[in-house]
């Protein structure tokens, strides 16, 4: 599996944080690339479930009053 290109970006960052970041010595590179991986996957989950909300709600009210398929094979669940 091949590494994804890498391309500078100019960004400015809070004095404080950035001379503790370096006399840490985070990897500011890779700690971006992290929280900008994480925020996106969060964006992209809220864009889906709004994309997705109705047929999310359709499938809740149709558990609701059908129950899922499995519920007859779930002996854990019956009573004796």
């Amino acid at each position: 599996m091949s590494t994804p290109a890498k391309k500078a970006a100019n960004l400015t960052v809070r004095a404080d944080l950035l001379e503790e970041a370096r006399a840490r010595k985070i990897n500011l590179s890779h700690t971006l690339e992290v929280a900008l991986a994480a925020e996106l996957k969060r964006q992209r989950e809220a864009e889906w479930l709004e994309q997705n909300k109705e047929g999310i709600a359709a499938y809740g009210r149709f558990v609701e009053k059908h129950g899922v398929f499995s519920d007859r094979f779930r002996n854990f669940m019956r009573e004796s």
